[in-house]
């Protein structure tokens, strides 16, 4: 069964993998194309950016509990609650947005905090005031791609974000440098061509389930659905722990870069290369704990808690696996990988042995990742949130400023600067991995 597992697991995971390159492709051609065009625009776009994905994700997260509950109900063939669940998760989407258009229409309290120049705060306003405009539609197509997981029909998500970064290059000349009567504008440009792709996927996503015929047994437009207490509260209850674990991530990375920004440029440069590598890196686990808690759900949904566990117990086997192979190439060609970021001896001199820490954790950062989405198909987010905020923001983080800044004296001498971040990051992963693993072993089990 292990074989037969990991092919379903690997024909939805691809696709997943796939669309998650292109969507962090979108950030790479920013910050390329905006560093051409000034250092103020290119640091409008980082610190415009950070507060945009720290709002986006912490919302889409609770969008997110739309996966499992539609994998559940999609499993037990109830396809007419799929279209109602889709209708709760748009009004849902609609306060969220309402929410998260706020924060970022008068980020000014946010850019006081980051102690932004009035030249910096005044770009990144613009920018950010364009993804306010931008998240109504960024959230609609999230519940889309939720909802195709869910129903193991990810291809055509990934298909409009590649056509989404096919115009992203093009729009971002467009509207960055001027041209064709449009004036110059600099990095909040790069804001504006995210604006107009994301209506474009919304609109595109909406016509696809109106018209594409596999949607039909879900009655998604059949009627009208007002806000529905309990259906609303099950989205609430599963959501909000899966995007505060989001925020967790998000934030134990932001303030890892902030901390390790102390120690100097240089540190900060080779720094952000090793993040960017991991960044990417992770994308291979993530695609497959898609996949697997997608087919888990299903499982769970039609009654077949045994098929669940197996299922589960081989996605994490295969994640390892390719963990291992990941981790292997990371740390065999770390010099050749850092190369294609800079040929700044200095710069390469301390993201080089910044990347072992990265191979070390592949195997805990699958582990984790794997576990975490396999919960949320049973429903459980709550101890995974507490889980990771006590290993990533207690362990990484806390036990990162301890090695990094040596305040464990001369015990840790070799683990000072980025190096002490690096390896906490690596242990808080290995416990959060260890935690989740074991809670999943038991509610499996029990749920047998």
């Amino acid at each position: 069964m292990f074989v037969a597992d990991v092919r379903r697991i690997t024909e939805l995971a691809w696709p997943v993998l796939i669309g998650q390159l292109a969507v962090i492709a979108f950030g790479v051609l920013d910050t390329a194309m905006a560093g051409r065009a000034s250092a103020a625009d290119l640091a409008a776009i980082g610190l415009g950016g950070s507060i945009y994905v720290t709002v986006y994700i912490s919302l889409m997260g609770v969008l997110q509990a739309l996966s499992p509950i539609a994998g559940q109900l999609y499993g037990a063939q109830r396809y007419g609650e799929i279209g109602e669940e889709v209708r709760q998760a748009v009004w849902l989407g609609l306060v969220l947005a309402a929410i998260g258009m706020l924060i970022l229409w008068f980020p000014a309290p946010l850019l006081h905090l980051a102690d932004a120049t009035p030249e910096l705060a005044e770009k990144a306003t613009a920018y950010l005031r364009y993804e306010a405009l931008a998240l109504p539609a960024a959230l609609g197509f999230r519940i889309y791609s939720a909802l195709n997981n869910a129903l193991s029909r990810p291809v055509m998500v990934t298909v409009l974000q590649l056509a989404g970064l096919a115009i992203k290059f093009p729009l971002n000349a467009l509207f960055l440098y001027g041209g064709m009567g449009v004036p110059a504008m600099g990095g909040p440009g790069c804001a504006l061509a995210s604006m107009i792709i994301s209506w474009l996927w919304f609109v595109a996503a909406a016509a696809i389930l109106m018209r594409n015929p596999a949607y039909k047994p879900f009655a998604i437009f059949t009627h009208y659905s007002p806000p529905n207490r309990a259906r609303q509260w099950a989205l609430v209850r599963l959501g909000v722990p899966m995007g505060f674990t989001y925020l967790i991530e998000i934030t134990s990375f932001t303030l890892m870069a902030i901390f390790i920004a102390r120690l100097g440029t240089v540190v900060l440069a080779g720094h952000q290369i090793a993040a960017n590598l991991g960044a990417v890196a992770y994308m291979v686990p993530l695609s497959l704990s898609i996949a697997t808690s997608t087919l888990a759900a299903q499982s769970i949904g039609a009654r077949d808690r045994v098929a669940a566990r197996r299922i589960s117990l081989n996605g994490i086997k295969l994640a390892v696996m390719c963990a291992v192979i990941v981790g292997a190439a990371v740390l065999f060609l770390r010099r050749e990988l850092v190369s294609l970021y800079t040929h700044d001896d200095t710069v390469l001199a301390i993201a080089v042995p910044l990347l072992p820490f990265i191979a070390f954790y592949q195997m805990f950062d699958a582990l984790q990742v794997m576990t975490a989405f396999i919960l949320r198909a049973y429903k459980i987010a709550l101890i995974p949130t507490v889980i990771y905020a006590l290993s990533l923001w207690g362990v990484g983080l806390g036990g990162g400023y301890a090695l990094g800044f040596g305040l464990l004296g001369d015990i840790a001498a070799a683990l000072r600067g980025a190096a002490g971040f690096w390896a906490a990051n690596g242990l808080s992963l290995m416990v959060a991995g260890a935690l989740l693993v074991s809670y999943f072993n038991r509610v499996s089990r029990a749920a047998d």
